[in-house]
């Protein structure tokens, strides 16, 4: 079986994405129930060294989207960070995420199979192939991101699971 450059990367990110879209929305909830204003959450962090909340959404947001728009351009280059915006602010980036990466064709990702993406991180010139950049940055930092988000909300006692996280799986037809 030969697995497409586009199944490696879209599907995934949509699963993860659509997992904290749905996990997002639950905090939402939690803080509602508990009176608590859920941008309290924004700037929250696992430790003091580490990024805050909103800092693991947004660059989750990135790697998901502007991942796969490196495939087809050859450079990673999300926008500037925005910074601290309102939980809602972070919901809608992950909806924009979801809707960015269902609009991307099979056949335009898979174009790109081989191709060679450079990136520049200060001095660090880094090579890859469009699957190494996927496979070996990309999805990554994108589930660092995602999965510090969740643990974030996970200690401060949301609700949530293993499988909130993992979302729907793309399981086979019985």
């Amino acid at each position: 079986m030969s697995i497409s450059l586009y199944d490696l990367s879209v599907p995934t990110f949509l699963q993860i994405v659509r997992a904290m879209s749905g996990y997002l929305e639950r905090a939402a909830s939690h803080f509602a129930a508990l009176g608590v204003d859920p941008d309290t959450i924004v700037n929250a962090r696992l430790i003091d060294d580490m990024a805050p909340f909103h800092f693991q959404i947004e660059a989750a947001w990135h790697h998901a989207v502007w991942g796969v728009e490196a495939l087809q351009t050859g450079a990673f280059t999300p926008p500037a960070l925005v910074g601290p915006v309102p939980f809602a602010g972070l919901q809608a980036m992950i909806a924009n995420a979801e809707t960015a990466l269902e609009a991307v064709s099979p056949d335009a990702v898979n174009a790109c199979a081989g191709k060679r993406l450079d990136l520049q991180i200060g001095p660090r010139r880094l090579a890859f192939t469009s699957e190494t950049f996927i496979l070996s940055f990309s999805l990554p930092n994108f589930h660092f991101h995602a999965v510090t988000a969740y643990d974030i909300l996970r200690v401060r006692g949301v609700p949530i699971g293993k499988r909130d996280y993992e979302g729907r799986l793309r399981t086979r037809p019985a």
